[in-house]
């Protein structure tokens, strides 16, 4: 089930009706509702998946009270390795099986030898990374002493298979989102109105910018070798706030929805194309993956407290990670490795730490110098989106060699007027929102400005909206 999709706009009310009006006696009895909804919910996509899930929530639950009675150091470890194991056992076969298989046997053809591959026709089950890394921040945590083990069964799977962050996140920490569950949430109007305008907001970006901006993309991508230099340019640039467009709109969707339920998620976006330089860009982009692997991962294996040369091992392994996670091909990892490069100078120089308030802060226009490092982070983005967005490392390095031709500096052909006007609108309404939470965030506008924007955001959702477009781009990692 889509977010955008008229089945989520028939199932979201009769949740909220349910959940407010008919067991809003006692917390437990909402807890019991969001479950059943979220199964359901997930089940719409392919119920067989579902017992992947329950096993899921199953191993890590018995896993994080084994760990806690555990009497030993020896035995709370062996109860954690075993939920890593399993976890990433399951992870590593639907998402990664076909990838090592082709790599090992490309290696052995490089050695002359050419034996016969088994590959499987794996499905992957749609947001299996996601609650993954909630299942193993929680079993991590316990193993820390950082919080107790759950005794509630129901509680902890809404934790995990709550359903605005299941397929896509944010990944959620146990810390922020389990106290939240286990008390009794009271409807907030204001609350829920500013949750409607984030899904709003999230429409907008994912509908009229992601979705008119992906055929496009699409087209660009797929006939690489005949497009003129100015239209590879613009394939780059037009993906790059297609998957801001098609990430962050399902992230407000999901963040927004949350709060009709008196439930906060964690911050996922925050503006991430003002950014002055790639360090700061990655504390905006995609903050819980990037904050859960320095949590788990970077700060595990000595952060920046160590020599310089750990440093940057660290970094590394941190972003080709990040590029592993996204999907079993050479060009994320590729794509990681690059943005490792880009962070490299600002953590040899130290000014990694550089650029942590809002651009312009209490300015209403940037310095010449922070727009040109506006533009010039983002020229690295785009370089590296070149990757991410490719088939093959080989198309990829083609199509960086055919944007350097002769007609380089002649317009696109068409040019796509109507998508970049979009595109200026909602960068001009972010920069003016850009110290707010989410880009919509208008409660201190005059009740009937905000109706009026709302009225214009609307219209132009159901007038230039792509409805042939549905999926986000993020279901398949």
């Amino acid at each position: 089930m889509l977010f955008n999709s008229v089945g989520f706009l028939l199932f979201l009310p009769v949740v909220f009706i349910f959940y407010w009006f008919v067991f809003n006696k006692k917390y437990q009895y909402q807890n019991i509702l969001l479950l059943l909804a979220s199964f359901f919910f997930y089940g719409c996509w392919d119920w067989r998946f579902l017992l992947l899930l329950l096993f899921s929530i199953g191993l890590d639950f018995v896993s994080g009270l084994k760990i806690e009675k555990s009497k030993t150091k020896r035995e709370s470890k062996f109860w954690l390795i075993l939920s890593i194991t399993i976890n990433l056992g399951f992870l590593g076969f639907f998402k990664y099986y076909n990838f090592f298989v082709e790599s090992f046997a490309d290696l052995l053809h490089r050695a002359g030898f050419y034996p016969n591959i088994w590959m499987l026709n794996v499905i992957l089950p749609v947001g299996i990374s996601f609650y993954t890394f909630h299942g193993l921040s929680y079993v991590i945590d316990i193993y820390k002493k950082r919080i107790a083990a759950e005794k509630n069964f129901i509680d902890y799977a809404v934790f995990v298979s709550y359903f605005p962050l299941l397929v896509a996140g944010p990944i959620e920490r146990a810390t922020h989102l389990l106290p939240q569950i286990q008390k009794k949430r009271i409807f907030s109007y204001d609350q829920a109105i500013d949750g409607m305008r984030q899904i709003l907001w999230g429409f907008l970006k994912k509908m009229v910018i992601a979705d008119n901006c992906a055929p496009i993309v699409n087209d660009i991508f797929t006939n690489y070798q005949t497009e003129s230099s100015s239209n590879l340019v613009m394939g780059v640039i037009l993906f790059a706030f297609q998957i801001y467009g098609d990430f962050s709109g399902y992230s407000d969707i999901a963040l927004g929805v949350s709060r009709l339920f008196g439930i906060e998620l964690l911050k996922n976006f925050a503006f991430p194309y003002f950014s002055r330089d790639i360090a700061e860009f990655w504390r905006r982009w995609h903050i819980s993956l990037s904050s859960w692997f320095r949590d788990y991962v970077y700060i595990p294996l000595g952060g920046s407290k160590g020599g310089m040369w750990m440093k940057i091992r660290n970094t590394f392994i941190i972003f080709l990670l990040s590029g592993f996670w996204h999907g079993a091909n050479w060009t994320f990892i590729i794509w990681g490795g690059l943005n490792a490069i880009y962070f490299l100078p600002l953590l040899v120089t130290n000014k990694n730490r550089h650029n942590l308030e809002v651009v312009a802060l209490n300015r209403s226009l940037p310095s010449v110098k922070e727009i040109i490092n506006i533009f010039l982070t983002f020229l690295l983005v785009c370089f590296a989106w070149i990757f991410f967005r490719a088939e093959s490392v080989s198309q990829a390095l083609q199509y960086i060699k055919n944007i350097f031709s002769n007609t380089l500096f002649s317009l696109p052909n068409p040019f796509p007027f109507k998508i970049l006007c979009f595109i200026i609108l909602m960068i001009f309404i972010e920069w003016i929102n850009r110290q707010k939470f989410h880009g919509l965030e208008i409660s201190n506008y005059n009740r009937w400005v905000r109706r009026i924007i709302y009225l214009i955001i609307i219209f132009i959702i159901l007038r230039y909206a792509n409805f042939g477009s549905k999926e986000f781009i993020y279901f398949q990692f």
